[in-house]
């Protein structure tokens, strides 16, 4: 989107904003009113008294006041737990604080010796070569903002789930800026045989979880990812290595990884078999398909939350896809009668996450909101009808559905499934 276009919507955003300036003056009335009253530059307690001269512990914490925003379990808990989930709806922007990235692993989190890891590359390549993480950050390096969504996210609303805040449907998706070397130019180190076009990768994890990736994606835009927003990967984020595939399903950017073999074909393993397959009507399940396609959902407001009182609000969120760039949100406000474009703030980069915004005032009345996205590739975000007619009524993976919030007359806001 050039500048031109940019400021024209952001004026527009902006015009629209004022057309509604009734509505945020009547939800401000008590708070003006309430700076009439001879207390109201009284001295806080906290201005009183000498601040905190070093935090403790070193490693820099939240407010106190923000102790909610954490990541939180599947709803309900597993005997072992195995994931947890971003609170999407309590984040500003698009970056995902690491203590905040989702969790997804499959026999727990191992605890790596960086300086005892190495990374074996081997196959059909024409010198196999063991890589110490010494070796592997003496390489160019660079730095991308990318999302990253697990395959299972949102799967609990295909199958009407008791689910009730975006960060229970919708938290496992997060994006950070992800660090490393470029995949291609270890294998370029090693020397690809030509009758290569698969490669394995193994992690140092108790499952050994394993995922066949083509080398096309390798070549591409894959990543040895060893830090994150700008500092070391954490411990369930795979320190001290990670692969990371832009726009592939979570599952397949393997962490703690050990081990890349290039092959002539997938090598069929239990991760793309028994799971992360699409079952079809007729039983029979659907291979590798790896992307990610185009979403939304609205985070503010959203589930559990309460509007307090008429007027104002901006109803927010965000919106990613797979398939490149987010080229525009429409949101709606009457359960999809009618849309209205959104919107995006910058950044808009390629299989990123994007902020939406959209000014609404509400009159009190019952009211549904609704987003969906539309990127570059042309790809419009479904209904949750459309998509199991497309796919199948079996379908776990991939939801890319339309999420509804029902806002009730006391202000309420609830799941809309």
């Amino acid at each position: 989107m050039s500048n031109d276009k940019t400021l024209t919507k952001r004026r527009g955003f902006l015009k629209a904003s004022l057309a509604v300036g009734t509505g945020v003056s009547g939800a401000l009335t008590s708070n003006s009113a309430s700076a009439q009253s001879n207390t109201f530059l009284e001295i806080d307690p906290w201005t009183k008294t000498q601040g905190a001269t070093f935090v403790n512990p070193p490693y820099g914490l939240p407010s106190k006041y923000e102790k909610e925003v954490v990541r939180r379990l599947p709803n309900p808990a597993p005997i072992f737990l195995t994931a947890s989930r971003t609170p999407i709806q309590n984040l500003h922007g698009i970056i995902t604080p690491n203590g905040l990235h989702f969790e997804r692993h499959h026999a727990g989190v191992p605890d790596i010796n960086p300086d005892q890891h190495r990374l074996v590359v081997h196959g059909l390549v024409d010198r196999p070569m063991i890589f110490s993480m010494e070796n592997i950050m003496r390489f160019p390096s660079e730095s991308k903002i990318y999302f990253m969504e697990c395959s299972g996210n949102s799967a609990a609303e295909l199958k009407r789930s008791a689910n009730n805040t975006a960060q229970q449907i919708h938290g496992l998706i997060s994006c950070c800026e992800w660090t490393g070397v470029r995949v291609s130019t270890l294998l370029q180190e090693c020397g690809i045989k030509p009758q290569a076009t698969w490669v394995l990768a193994e992690g140092a994890d108790g499952a050994a979880m394993t995922r066949s990736i083509p080398l096309s994606k390798m070549l591409d835009d894959a990543i040895l990812a060893y830090a994150q927003n700008g500092e070391m990967l954490r411990a369930e984020q795979g320190y001290p290595l990670r692969l990371f595939l832009p726009s592939y399903e979570g599952n397949m950017s393997i962490k703690w990884l050990r081990r890349l073999k290039l092959g002539t074909e997938p090598w069929q393993t239990r991760e793309e078999t028994s799971a992360y397959t699409d079952l079809r009507e007729n039983g029979k399940a659907l291979q590798f398909t790896f992307k990610m396609e185009v979403k939304s959902v609205i985070t503010q407001p959203s589930g559990m939350m309460k509007l307090k009182s008429k007027g104002f609000y901006e109803i927010s969120g965000i919106a990613w896809s797979g398939n490149g760039k987010i080229r525009r949100v429409e949101v709606s406000t009457d359960a999809g009668k009618t849309w209205q474009e959104a919107m995006l703030q910058e950044p808009v980069m390629d299989k990123s996450l994007v902020r939406f915004r959209y000014p609404w005032v509400w009159d009190g009345a019952p009211a549904v909101l609704m987003s969906r996205a539309v990127d570059t590739s042309g790809d419009v975000q479904p209904t949750m009808e459309a998509l199991i007619k497309t796919k199948s009524a079996n379908t776990f993976y991939h939801n890319n559905a339309i999420q509804p919030w029902q806002v009730a007359a006391n202000g309420e806001v609830t799941n809309g499934r």
